[in-house]
């Protein structure tokens, strides 16, 4: 195993370190007020961390399709193409050897980005084509971070890779994110079943715990079980997500290019569990914002199409935008 780890940085106050083992974000510094530095996403001191707690995927750059498809299965010319089912009947990022428990090439590398690249050949958990994948993490400016993910398709196929970090704007091991503020531009959310799977149309979030078109606190009005749910984003100019501790002041806006925004807010994360620097972490201590293709898509001819056709290239763009609140 490859444990080379990558640090890159904006040349002033934000940095990050980063692992070939799953393309993974392993920290993400920004200053709060007064400057006070913390690491705002969870995971591991050393790259054995994850290699010993994989269900947790923190960090990680989840694929070919990441989030849920039901059954493992889904039409295609041809057939059925049956998926590896790694969370019961249904398959979940990727499935059991996905690209998160895979070590990438490093392409390319310097003092403010990283380039990992990955080949999924023909076949790889049930999918169909070969496909060339890379994940750029680079400093475009003073407190700047681009994730670029990028899959060029050797026939036709489906795609939707995702980032996996979990954040704590107060910084990891500082507690639940309860407190902590999230606004995000969405009308529209999926409702799921048990089995975390969408039941078909989106729903309207007004009136319901899913409005996050002004800035609240995460725990104003929690559905039961926490949120673990696609955001239908509006696609509109400014941030998708803006997330703000309110007692450092810590918070970021993230835009991008992708239909949907999963906010999963940790429940099931296990009690315990050792983080970074003598942390122990546990349920509701980060939250993702996973920008992807909606969940269980190549099921739903009416939700936005993850296919990529042979010669095409799927191409997913975040970029946070780090910033201290009054």
């Amino acid at each position: 195993m490859d444990t080379q780890v990558f640090t890159i940085s904006d040349g002033a106050d934000c940095s990050a370190v980063l692992s070939p083992y799953g393309a993974r974000l392993m920290q993400l510094w920004a200053p709060g007020r007064g400057g006070v530095l913390a690491d705002i996403v969870l995971g591991h001191d050393d790259v054995q961390g994850y290699l010993d707690h994989p269900g947790t995927y923190f960090g990680a750059t989840c694929g070919r399709y990441a989030n849920r498809i039901a059954d493992g299965r889904f039409d295609w010319p041809g057939g059925v193409v049956q998926l590896d089912c790694n969370e019961g009947v249904n398959h979940l990022h990727g499935g059991a050897r996905g690209f998160d428990k895979r070590v990438w090439q490093v392409l390319r590398a310097d003092a403010r980005g990283v380039t990992f690249g990955l080949h999924s050949p023909d076949g790889e958990m049930g999918f169909p084509g070969d496909l060339d994948v890379e994940a750029r993490y680079e400093f475009t400016g003073p407190a700047r971070l681009q994730i670029e993910m990028t899959a060029r398709a050797a026939a036709d196929t489906v795609v939707n890779l995702v980032n996996h970090a979990y954040f704590n704007m107060a910084g990891q091991g500082s507690g639940v994110v309860d407190s902590q503020l999230l606004q995000i531009d969405a009308d529209r959310y999926l409702p799921v079943d048990a089995a975390l799977l969408p039941l078909g149309a989106p729903a309207d979030v007004a009136g319901t715990p899913f409005d996050f078109r002004e800035l609240r606190e995460l725990d104003a009005d929690v559905p039961a079980g926490g949120f673990d749910h696609n955001f239908c984003l509006n696609g509109g100019v400014g941030p998708a997500v803006v997330a703000v501790d309110p007692v450092s002041g810590r918070g970021l806006r993230l835009f991008t290019n992708q239909p949907g925004v999963q906010l999963y807010t940790g429940s099931y994360l296990p009690e315990g569990l050792p983080g970074k620097a003598g942390a122990v972490t546990g349920a509701r201590a980060g939250f993702t914002l996973e920008t992807q293709v909606w969940p269980d898509g190549p099921n739903h001819a009416d939700y936005p199409s993850a296919v990529v056709v042979a010669g095409g290239v799927y191409r997913h763009e975040m970029e946070f935008a780090f910033f201290v609140a009054d």
